[in-house]
Parts: structure tokens; C-alpha cells; sequence
């Protein structure tokens, strides 16, 4: 077992949530520095999040675990079954508005009204 593993099987008991157990295997497959920068995060977020001592929000961590390590797919209302890392790009794309082609005006009518998407004050 990872050093990595071990130390989130410590801080979240004997069934910790999958993506937590992923993360703690990406980590021991390479490190948490290129865990945290493939995640767009730092390595403290990683560390404490492994230890369970990390004070904030873990759901957009979760989700980023979920696309970019664990390959999640979701059903997009627009394109139909897609990854998670895609849908999380249209709706980064989707928080300003550009008519600069079909598909982009069609995904920003889109991801504005889908439940996935959370609204600034659901934040």
C-alpha cells in the first residue's frame, strides 16, 4: 500500500470516497505536485484533502478528482454523453457569451440552464 493510501485510509476510515482513494493513487503514481498542477490546484489542497484537515469546500475538488483522474462522464442535455472535463470546459466557455459560432451559442443556451452547472449564489 501507498504512503498515500495509507494516509487517507487513516484520516477517512476504512471506506473513504472514491475519488479520495484516486487521488491518493494518482499521488503515489507520480506526486502530489503534478497531481495538484494537472488539477489546477496546490499541493497544500492535495495534502490537507488526503489528511482530511482541509477547512473549505470539497465539492469542486471532488469534481476535478472525478474528471480529470477518473474519467466521469456526464449526460449533457446538448451533446449527449460526454466527459466530465469536457462539460466542465463549456461551462467555464458558457460564463460569457461570444456568438462566434453555432455550437457555441447553442452550449451557452445550454450549460446556463443545466442543474450541473451551479449558479454564483449557489456557490
Amino acid at each position: 500500500m501507498s504512503p498515500q493510501k495509507a494516509i487517507a485510509l487513516e484520516a477517512w476510515g476504512d471506506e473513504p470516497p472514491d475519488w479520495i482513494l484516486a487521488l491518493a493513487d494518482a499521488c503515489a503514481a507520480s506526486s502530489q505536485n503534478k497531481v495538484a498542477k494537472r488539477l489546477g490546484m496546490s499541493a497544500t489542497v492535495i495534502s490537507q484533502t488526503l489528511r482530511r484537515k482541509y477547512p473549505g469546500d470539497l465539492s469542486n475538488l471532488e469534481q476535478l478528482v472525478q474528471a480529470r483522474l477518473m474519467g466521469a462522464v456526464v449526460d449533457c442535455p446538448a451533446l449527449g454523453e460526454l466527459p466530465l472535463a469536457d462539460c466542465q470546459a463549456w461551462r467555464e466557455k458558457a460564463k460569457d457569451f461570444l456568438g462566434t459560432n453555432s455550437l457555441r451559442v447553442r452550449m451557452y443556451r445550454a450549460c446556463t440552464r443545466c442543474p450541473l452547472n451551479p449558479k454564483e449564489d449557489e456557490k
